[in-house]
């Protein structure tokens, strides 16, 4: 993970494995390859980008508000794992300034061991499924550089993965809505969600 760590701190874009979907990750702080990941997915630039980061020690940083739903997720079997979590912010505000105009960010802490290695040297990564906007990821590497509209700057191959994202479930309502079904068990996320 060392030449992807200096690959996406240098500006560059990275095509990672990660516990669902490839996804392609970019430091925050790297506006033009941000950037060019909109253009490698035609995805519109009003859509922020989802946040990756090493565990859950790392989310604090982030200067996000995490209510009871939300930090009963966090501590749920579902963290590290398919789970992604949107928060608001608290109101001290300490987010740092990359989340500058956001009234939510959409956090995930993946279960790869070689991801979540990435993460922690490199802090928080921008880290969206690898697919043109409005279609589905590929399963394999082949096909996402086919589907992509100009190619990364480093390839990471983690096989064969899934085409199901992670479950996306939105903190900052009371209660919580999933916006997205995805390869967290429904069953496991409501039993978790009520406290069962």
């Amino acid at each position: 993970m060392g030449e992807a760590a200096d690959v996406v701190l240098g500006g560059g874009v990275a095509l990672v494995p990660t516990d669902t979907v490839y996804g392609l990750a970019v430091s925050p702080l790297a506006p033009e390859a941000v950037d060019r990941v909109f253009a490698m997915k035609g995805r519109p630039g009003s859509k922020n980008l989802p946040v990756m980061v090493g565990d859950v020690g790392a989310v604090p940083a982030l200067g996000v508000d995490v209510n009871d739903a939300a930090q009963r997720l966090l501590s749920s079997e579902l963290v590290p794992g398919p789970l992604t979590i949107a928060f608001g912010f608290g109101p001290g505000d300490e987010r740092p300034e990359w989340l500058a105009g956001r009234v939510e960010v959409a956090v995930r802490i993946p279960a790869h061991d070689l991801l979540r290695g990435l993460l922690r040297r490199t802090g928080p990564l921008l880290v969206t499924s690898a697919n043109r906007s409005g279609e589905p990821t590929a399963e394999n590497l082949e096909a996402i550089l086919a589907s992509l509209l100009e190619p990364p700057d480093l390839v990471l191959d983690g096989g064969q993965l899934s085409s199901t994202p992670s479950t996306l479930i939105n903190c900052r309502p009371v209660p919580p809505v999933v916006e997205r079904v995805g390869a967290a068990a429904p069953e496991t996320v409501e039993r978790i969600l009520h406290g069962a």
